[in-house]
């Protein structure tokens, strides 16, 4: 293997590591239907403000999600859509599981 497909393995990894956390996925399935809020997010995932911050703070480091600052509000978006056919893909294999 080279240094660049390391890397690039290594990034990869990295992103399916943040998607490897129930409230993290939840959050960006959230996000797939459009931006929200830390406090709507709190919503989606039951946490306190705290952890939501953590858990976007993962998803932020590897380019899953991006912020955006408007006053005292940040708004999360998704910014890898194509995260979402991944979600689909893998929710029709569960359900011809019977999960």
């Amino acid at each position: 293997m080279t240094v660049e497909h390391d890397i690039s393995m290594s990034a990869r990894a990295d992103i399916f590591k943040a998607l490897g956390h129930a409230a993290r996925l939840a959050m960006v399935i959230a996000l797939g239907k459009g931006e929200r809020c830390v406090c709507e997010l709190q919503e989606v995932v039951g946490s306190d403000m705290s952890t939501v911050s953590k858990h976007l703070t993962v998803l932020r480091a590897v380019g899953l999600v991006e912020a955006d600052k408007r006053g005292k509000q940040v708004y999360y978006s998704l910014k890898l859509p194509c995260t979402l056919g991944f979600v689909e893909c893998v929710d029709k294999a569960l359900r011809e599981r019977g999960h």
